[in-house]
């Protein structure tokens, strides 16, 4: 049985300033795009059986600078739909609503089209994307790479472990990182979690690039 290998997408301007980003297509920064190309030899390795993407233009680039080619566009890895909290940080909602988190108190109201999802909503995602690749590991050996979103692979790690998708809390996600759930002796495990290219390294790379150009 393959791994479900968990990438999530580079840094985007909104990443970098805390705004919560779901639905707004944002392209990679350019520290974003070296983020992804760094940790493109986590995945040379391995075989790849199929790769589903999120729709949007980060996590699509994400997957061309990876090499991962070809894949599938799945609309249920789409980011959490936050709903009147698009491009608002933490700290802005903090100061009408200390204490607030997006795994206990959901979201405020969006538009129409962007109304805003509960944990619960975000998991029944999670649960059918699940499904789908739960059926190919189990065909075959191959691995299935998933590219997508911070909050969105939380709460599916959460739900692969059995846990309410409020438990995404518990696992911290960085931009540009690779992860890996498989499985030991038959029960769901964490094999690995948020690889990445040290930024002290990362940031070198980007300098020496710089100087040659």
């Amino acid at each position: 049985m393959g791994e479900l290998i968990l990438v999530r997408h580079g840094e985007t301007a909104w990443s970098l300033s805390g705004q919560h980003t779901g639905h707004t297509d944002l392209p990679l920064t350019e520290h974003g795009e070296s983020q992804v190309r760094s940790v493109a030899p986590l995945l040379a390795d391995r075989k790849v059986g199929l790769t589903l993407v999120s729709p949007l233009a980060r996590t699509r680039r994400t997957a061309e600078l990876v090499g991962l080619a070809p894949y599938r566009l799945t609309p249920d890895l789409h980011e959490w739909d936050y709903g009147g909290y698009e491009g608002v940080t933490t700290a802005d909602i903090h100061r009408t609503r200390p204490g607030w988190s997006l795994w206990t108190d959901g979201v405020t109201p969006g538009p129409a089209e962007f109304p805003g999802e509960t944990p619960e909503q975000v998991g029944a995602r999670a649960d059918r994307v699940l499904a789908e690749v739960t059926d190919v590991l189990r065909s075959d050996d191959a691995d299935v790479v998933l590219v997508s979103h911070g909050h969105f692979l939380r709460v599916l790690t959460a739900r692969y472990l059995g846990l309410e998708p409020a438990a995404g809390a518990l696992f911290l996600l960085g931009t540009g990182t690779v992860s890996r759930l498989g499985t030991e002796h038959d029960r769901p495990v964490i094999t690995a979690w948020n690889l990445e290219l040290p930024d002290s390294v990362l940031r070198a790379a980007e300098q020496e690039k710089a100087d040659v150009a």
